[in-house]
């Protein structure tokens, strides 16, 4: 069969068959031990902040937390604790949002990163069919002193095919608790946010109250 012209050269994912999920199981070591999703950002709880933020992209949210769970439920989405111990880090909370997902995406944002932008649901679903891929996950600009922006992985923000929960477990279950060393093992397009107008800090993480009261300035 021949295209027709003008249509898209891949069906477009369509933002009700994605979830997203808000990765707020931390420590929050580095933050003096608070919990960082429920740290104010301009007046509003980081979690809740990127609920709405990520929640007008997908057609569903949820909340990976490990403490405070009442706080986290006020916010009116569904909240998941890890079914890992010990708070392993990130990977955790992929496995147990791959688990209670209902569509056939799955969106991963950290709490500590209240500017990621506006679209990024949609950039990160058209690379990953124009890819063919399973994963599509961020590269960001990462600047040091004195040095040119380098692009970087920003692997916590992750679209991935939700069956890839049955591969997620293995790894875990291995041991494994790095993402990259994960998203490895699959198909993963990486999705450049560098355009002309995209925010060279849309990324930035505050892991300080110190670097979050900063950000609020900027």
């Amino acid at each position: 069969m021949t295209q027709a012209a003008g249509m898209p050269a891949h069906p477009a994912i369509a933002p009700d068959d994605i979830t997203g999920l808000l990765l707020a199981g931390g420590r929050g070591s580095r933050m003096g031990g608070v919990d960082k999703g429920l740290q104010n950002f301009n007046g509003v709880p980081l979690a809740l902040h990127a609920v709405l933020r990520l929640g007008a992209q997908v057609g569903q949210m949820m909340i990976n937390a490990n403490r405070n769970l009442a706080a986290y439920e006020a916010f009116g989405v569904p909240v998941l604790t890890d079914s890992l111990a010990d708070y392993p880090g990130p990977l955790a909370g992929f496995l147990t949002g791959l688990e209670n997902c209902d569509t056939p995406f799955l969106l991963t944002v950290p709490c500590d990163t209240p500017r990621f932008p506006t679209d990024l649901a949609a950039r990160l679903a058209e690379a990953l069919e124009a890819g063919n891929a399973e994963i599509a996950m961020v590269t960001a600009p990462d600047t040091e002193e004195g040095a040119e922006p380098v692009l970087r992985p920003q692997p916590v923000f992750c679209l991935l095919r939700t069956d890839l929960y049955e591969s997620l477990l293995r790894f875990t279950e291995g041991g494994g608790r790095k993402v990259q060393a994960w998203t490895a093992q699959h198909r993963t397009v990486f999705v450049p946010f560098d355009r002309p107008g995209d925010a060279p800090d849309a990324f930035f993480n505050a892991n300080t109250l110190a670097e979050l009261h900063a950000l609020e300035k900027r």
